[in-house]
């Protein structure tokens, strides 16, 4: 049986790290830390897809959209190994994104140790669609 490719979101989720509204802190710091590496020449980058924290099911719109995602070596592969689809090469977004994954990292590093009362508010709202992570 062959597994169905995994798509893009139509657009980045509401608690997208790379999406430019979304208050700094509600993922954890782990979480924030992978997503610079996919700033490095492609073939530096992870072979893993970066899948949607609201549904991982999903490819993230978000990681995508940021930069070309035809530079992206996990996208190449996915593609050509049938896990993703190939529209994943050509998806754009009008939403705002930050420039690249460090500049997401920093952004969503820099209240980490105490966030604001929205970031608390969308880290509620996180743990009720998905119980499964902490």
């Amino acid at each position: 049986m062959t597994e169905t490719p995994a798509r893009p979101r139509k657009s980045p989720c509401a608690t997208c790290p790379f999406r430019v509204n979304v208050p700094s802190g509600i993922w954890d710091a782990t979480e924030y830390e992978r997503l610079a590496a996919y700033d490095e020449e492609t073939y530096a980058q992870p072979t893993a897809a970066f899948m949607c924290h609201s549904g991982p099911s999903a490819v993230c719109a978000g990681w995508l959209g940021f930069g070309d995602p035809a530079d992206l070596l996990a996208v190449r592969l996915g593609i050509t190994l049938g896990t993703l689809e190939a529209t994943c090469a050509t998806y754009e977004t009008p939403v705002p994104l930050h420039p690249s994954g460090r500049a997401a990292a920093e952004h969503g590093m820099a209240d980490i140790a105490a966030p604001s009362t929205k970031a608390l508010n969308a880290i509620r709202k996180i743990v009720q669609l998905r119980p499964d992570i902490t």
